[in-house]
């Protein structure tokens, strides 16, 4: 696979699977292209809220907005410039804030394959 770089319009951003709110994802590159992790942007609308025990590692970086990602008894809050790293097998919530948030994501192995 030969080296590219990515922008957010890169991403054909499509509803994360099994939720119904305003959270979107949109890989660039994952299993179809031999790559060993799955790099892609998300985007999280307004107030939204999504729980989830991780299928698989994954680090989100924060490129606009705010979001909250709680643990068990902890939150981080997170803005521009910072990431977020969420193992496989912890249960998180993830909130966006008022303004919403545009993120940045590697996951391994892939979360596409890890969900089936």
């Amino acid at each position: 696979m030969p080296v590219r770089k990515f922008a957010f319009a890169d991403a054909a951003l499509q509803r994360s699977p099994g939720q119904d709110g305003e959270i979107f994802a949109g890989n660039v590159v994952d299993q179809r292209h031999g790559a060993a992790v799955t790099i892609g942007f998300g985007r999280f609308g307004p107030h939204q809220s999504l729980t989830e025990t991780m299928a698989v590692d994954d680090v989100m970086v924060i490129l606009e907005g705010r979001l909250s990602v709680s643990s068990g008894t902890e939150i981080f809050s997170a803005g521009p410039g910072e990431m977020v790293h969420m193992p496989k097998g912890e249960k998180v919530t993830i909130r966006s804030h008022e303004q919403g948030a545009a993120t940045a994501y590697v996951t391994y192995p892939h979360w596409q394959e890890a969900r089936q």
